[in-house]
């Protein structure tokens, strides 16, 4: 059955191409280019969006337009990422005629088209939809800028290129976010040893070059970036320099909003700093025995490494220089060459780069686990942020991975839009003209087929010792010689060439070998494991998984006798990359997906050109020419009978309908719905009828609500009349037998009077008493007394069910209980305050901050900030949990803003993304940046009353009444008894001197902690100092270094910089 019109939605032809009355290449470019140049950089093609990268910020995705998209209908608006990820989230929740499901958002496209920024605009969306609250929607936001330090780098096309794909999982209870997990795919390891002309390192190596200080510097062991050989020795320009250091504080921000603490914030940068020394080592060869040394010019560079690293500098020098193995019992020693040295110094550098890369990732998931019973069953929206299509000039083993997830990506949407799609029209027997693809299936065959594919091969050639890349390719060679998506390389440089969906790219064969074995002597993974920096050791001694991943937790089954490494690493990287990507598109066909196809509109990334040939490329290797051909054409959505009666059977308005097909016909029928076909087991709908069908059963559940308004307050109206009545009428009863009895009593007693009669006695006169107020002062009115909680309860503040159990209000008992209640709570938060934070938020003279008035009552500080000016401000301790409220005096009420001291002893506003050291850098903080939403400022601190006299008993107490603690202080911390040792400022100072000895005493070194006390008072510092474990020799190999700043080594790196680049500029 066919109808006999159709409807298209109300979007009109300008916003969706799969409108166009004439379709072809020409009219959909034309279509492309216009809207772009209107900086409309979002299209539909149906229910899929093209998102044209402008390369310049435009006022699209800001919060205004997020609340328009969160409050309107998607369909009245235009085309924005905002909607599909409303439609994600809508589709989740089950709403607008749709059963609850798990979404997917598949981000496609080129390096360089802007995926990494639409992955970002869809996390603010769906956060701003939650509209929870919570603090664990601002650590999801806090995730991408982290991960872009570390997993982002500046290649030959795009200044911030993912050199790692990564899947977003975001688990919802009803319609809150509980949690969150992040799984990632093959990091681009080799560039921290290696990048080609153009390109630079992970971002973070030059954040830190330009967001630390020179004492932090120092710290560290980084000396002047021009001298480290894996940046090339190459900064950047001032204007750079100046944008990473934003970027660095922007990442220091996101790891203390997450949650790390900040000992693993400083031992994983020493790790970075390790590495950048390691990679200044060099070798030469020695003149006796044919083995080599490291070269006299790098010896600092080799002790600061091994600092860096917390191991022995001897130990790591064996393991750069030699192999040590186990033949037989006996020990036997291996001297490198020098290119095995530097090999394995490359090694060790990627390896751990890698695996603090890893450890990021394991430890973004554990903070932002959903904290849930089990059995409570969530839903996920996924979002997949995966690197694009890419063909350099020099294309490696990376590249080749790159390209088969893309590969994958292009097959499950092809295989969700065109072959699903049309076999159904074919199993139904409808009239259909058969869309021709590019089906790039064999080309997955060709790579990931077994035991022929070409990673099932890679692996077979990684297994034998004394296999090479030369031999890798005459395999290649020989096994796909006939295939026409393989040819084999021409001319002397080892290569192949692979014709993808997009196009063909060479890849050099170079090094494919030894980056899939993946391999670590067991020598180096012993050395880490017993590595003096914590961090490192937890590092190594985690487990990979079969997909790649770090497991810390996991403990590894140690056979004995066997390498103790690579008994946990059997599988190699292609291996571990394909299972991973298995496990993602298990993931993604078991979800509802929507698609976004990133289009880069020229290779200048200049704003507002298009290049029609580089569009052109783009959408012909997409397939978007029959994407909108079959959207405009084809019918997307295909529910069976059953699936649909049963969903929308409410429009029929009657119960018990039946899932059948003339039920279905019913209730399309019923509505005004044209464009839809019937077919022999199924109902076949445009993209746009799912959400015109929501609307109708949208209508009939608000009528339904207004249904239930009116009967439920028809019904409680009746009980409460009921109620009343009753009320009524034993109020009249008694009032009928207190009348009975008063007048039985005037009876009693007119009989008595009959009997006996005594004279009454006078009334003693009374004297008036003084009045409270002075004759000059007005009378005041009286002031009304509150009534209680315990006795305001009336029969109607109950249930109306007479059946169901009342609560028993205002029994003593149950005062008392909530009085008790409210002293351990009270008690809790003041002991947590005394140990935790009174150290931390007293000032160097031994008094608390002004604007700290202890554990004090909303209500209390709403008095106190009464006649307050605007901006005037007060912190109280939290009564009911550990934490502070932040009481702001607005314009017209006060704001009460809730402070949350996380795990890791930072403090945040709810609802903010800043995270802060300490109490008072919160203060200061906002006392310059207003507070959100209203953007508030801090001006005036709500000082005590009196000097002597605080508001709040429990500091007054916390800062004089300290005498153990003082008896615990040495000698010469207690002032002098002749002193004036009884005022107010003399105790403070015993207190506070008291407090900090007690603090300091629960390290291990007590020497130590005086002196990070002494710089924690510093006001530069603010905060305690975190150190690298071998703080000291790192800076006695920084300034071995330092003596020899006039080496051939450093000559020969600026050479090579001067060499590599001429127009970045090094720094001061």
């Amino acid at each position: 059955m066919v109808s006999r019109g159709e409807r298209r939605p109300p979007c009109g032809a300008a916003g969706n191409l799969a409108e166009l009355a004439e379709l072809d290449e020409e009219a959909l470019l034309g279509g492309l280019r216009e809207r772009f140049l209107r900086q409309q950089v979002y299209t539909d093609v149906g229910d899929i969006l093209i998102a044209m990268n402008p390369f310049q910020p435009l006022p699209l995705c800001g919060r205004e337009v997020s609340e328009r998209y969160r409050r309107q209908e998607t369909g009245m608006l235009p085309p924005h990422i905002f909607a599909v990820a409303s439609r994600a989230y809508y589709g989740m929740l089950g709403r607008r005629g749709n059963a609850p499901q798990n979404q997917s958002i598949v981000i496609s496209g080129e390096s360089g088209a802007g995926k990494t920024e639409s992955t970002k605009l869809l996390l603010q969306h769906i956060m701003n939809l939650c509209k929870g609250n919570s603090q664990l929607e601002r650590q999801i936001l806090q995730v991408n800028p982290l991960l872009e330090a570390f997993g982002n780098a500046q290649t030959a096309i795009n200044d911030n290129s993912s050199r790692f794909g990564k899947y977003i999982q975001l688990r919802f209870q009803n319609n809150t976010v509980q949690g969150a997990k992040l799984s990632e795919y093959l990091l681009e390891k080799s560039r921290v040893v290696q990048q080609d002309i153009g390109e630079r390192n992970f971002h973070i190596f030059y954040y830190m070059f330009a967001g630390l200080s020179s004492e932090e510097k120092e710290m560290y062991g980084l000396l002047d970036p021009s001298l480290y050989r894996y940046i090339s020795g190459r900064f950047g320009t001032s204007d750079a320099a100046q944008c990473w250091k934003h970027k660095y504080q922007e990442v220091c921000n996101a790891l203390d909003m997450v949650g790390f603490q900040e000992q693993e914030q400083v031992d994983m940068q020493t790790i970075l700093a390790g590495v950048l020394s390691l990679g200044n080592v060099t070798f030469e060869p020695e003149e006796s025995d044919g083995s080599v040394k490291v070269s006299e010019v790098s010896q600092g560079w080799l002790k600061a490494a091994a600092s860096q690293f917390g191991v022995q500098e001897d130990e790591l020098l064996n393991c750069l220089i030699c192999t040590m193995s186990v033949t037989r019992g006996e020990q036997i020693q291996r001297f490198h060459t020098q290119q095995q040295a530097e090999d394995a110094r490359d090694s060790i550098a990627k390896v751990a780069y890698g695996r603090v890369f890893g450890w990021i990732v394991w430890k973004i998931n554990e903070l932002l686990a959903e904290n849930v019973d089990p059995e409570v069953e969530l839903r996920e929206i996924g979002i997949l942020d995966i690197f694009g299509f890419e063909n350099f000039a020099v294309n490696r083993f990376e590249q080749l991975c790159i390209n088969l997830a893309n590969e994958q990506l292009q097959h499950f949407f092809n295989h969700h839009i065109f072959q699903l799609e049309q076999a159904a029209y074919k199993e139904e027997e409808l009239p259909w003209e058969t869309i021709t693809f590019n089906n790039n299936e064999p080309i997955l065959n060709l790579l990931l087929a077994k035991p022929v594919g070409l990673l099932s091969l890679l692996d077979e050639q990684s297994a034998f010792p004394q296999a090479t890349d030369k031999t890798f390719v005459d395999k290649l060679n020989s096994s796909f010689k006939a295939s026409l998506h393989f040819q084999p390389g021409r001319g002397r440089v080892l290569c192949f060439s692979i014709i993808h969906y997009a196009g063909k790219v060479q890849y050099t064969a170079g090094g494919f070998l030894e980056k899939n074995r993946d391999t670590l002597p067991a020598s180096v993974h012993g050395l880490f494991i017993n590595s003096v920096t914590p961090l490192l050791s937890v590092l190594f001694k985690a487990t990979i998984s079969r997909t790649g991943t770090l497991m810390p937790h996991v403990k590894a089954k140690v056979i004995p006798g066997a390498d103790k490494f690579n008994s946990t690493r059997k599988q190699s990287a292609g291996a571990q990359f394909r299972h991973s990507l298995m496990m993602l598109m298990e993931r993604l066909y078991s979800a509802n997906p929507h698609f976004v196809r990133c289009i880069k509109p020229n290779s200048q990334k200049e704003p507002g050109v298009v290049d029609s040939q580089v569009v052109l490329q783009q959408l012909r290797y997409n397939g978007l020419l029959e994407t909108i051909r079959i959207r405009r054409d084809g019918f997307s959505w295909r529910p069976s009978f059953e699936e649909f009666a049963e969903r929308y059977g409410i429009l029929l308005v009657k119960p018990d309908v039946s899932l059948t097909k003339e039920s279905c016909l019913e209730i399309l029928q019923s509505t005004e719905l044209t464009g839809w076909i019937c077919g022999k087991s199924r109902l076949f709908f445009k993209y746009w009828h799912q959400e015109q069908l929501g609307k109708y059963v949208e209508r009939l559940e608000r009528a339904a609500v207004v249904i239930q308004k009116v009967f439920r307050g028809f019904r409680y109206r009746k009980s409460y009349l009921k109620l009343v009545a009753e009320q009524r009428a034993q109020a009249r009863r008694l009032q009928e037998e207190a009348e009975r009895e008063r007048r039985q009593q005037l009876a009693v007693e007119a009989e008595a009077q009959k009997r006996i009669s005594f004279p009454v006695p006078m009334p003693r006169k009374r004297h008036t008493q003084p009045s409270p107020n002075p004759p000059d002062k007005p009378q005041q009115p009286p002031v009304p007394r509150p009534r209680s909680k315990l006795t305001e309860s009336t029969p109607f503040d109950n249930f109306l069910d007479r059946s169901a159990p009342h609560p028993v209000l205002g029994t003593k008992k149950q005062a008392r209980e909530e009085a008790k209640m409210r002293k351990c709570k009270r008690g809790a938060s003041l002991r947590w305050f005394k140990e935790t934070q009174a150290e931390k938020v007293m000032q160097d003279d031994g008094a608390f901050p002004s604007w700290l008035h202890g554990m004090i009552s909303r209500r209390e500080a709403e008095n106190l900030l009464m006649d307050e000016p605007l901006g005037c401000f007060l912190v109280r301790i939290s009564q009911s949990q550990p934490g502070y409220t932040l009481t702001y005096r607005g314009e017209d009420r006060c704001r009460h803003y809730m402070i949350q001291v996380q795990p890791n002893a930072r403090y945040v506003i709810l609802g903010e993304d800043q995270a802060h050291a300490s109490l008072t850098e919160l203060v200061h903080y906002h006392q310059a940046v207003g507070i959100q939403p209203f953007m508030e400022k801090l001006t005036v601190p709500c000082g005590q009353k009196s000097s002597e006299i605080l508001d709040c008993k429990d500091l007054e107490c916390l800062t004089l009444d300290l005498p153990a603690a003082m008896r615990e202080a040495p000698p010469e911390e207690q002032p002098c008894a002749s002193g004036p040792s009884t005022s107010r400022s003399a105790l403070q100072a015993r207190a506070a001197a008291a407090l900090r000895h007690k603090w300091s005493g629960r390290t291990k070194n007590f020497a130590d902690q005086q002196s990070l006390d002494k710089s924690r008072t510093k006001p530069s510092s603010g905060k305690k100092r975190v150190f690298p474990r071998l703080h000291s020799s790192i800076r006695l190999a920084m300034q071995e270094i330092q003596q020899l700043s006039s080496t051939p080594l450093n000559a020969y790196v600026r050479s090579c910089c001067q060499s590599l680049s001429t127009d970045d500029v090094n720094p001061e």
